[in-house]
């Protein structure tokens, strides 16, 4: 039988698409879930509402950058 691998996460030292992500997942309550679990924990709604949520926040940044 193969052994899970489980890493830390460092969130500290993400990349910053990754950061974004775990920000997101931070807002909406799921963050504790994510670092103990994983993201395969999450369901595909809660999944689709980070997506969601960080499309629209890169999109507000592209925006601002625009000015």
């Amino acid at each position: 039988m193969s052994k899970k691998k489980t890493k830390k996460i460092d969130l500290n030292n993400l990349e910053p698409e990754e950061k974004i992500k775990y920000e997101v997942a931070e807002e909406l309550g799921l963050l504790d879930r994510v670092l103990s679990e994983g993201w395969k924990s999450l369901t595909s709604k809660e999944t689709g509402r980070i997506g969601g949520i960080v499309t629209k926040k890169k999109r507000e940044k592209i925006i601002k950058q625009g000015r």
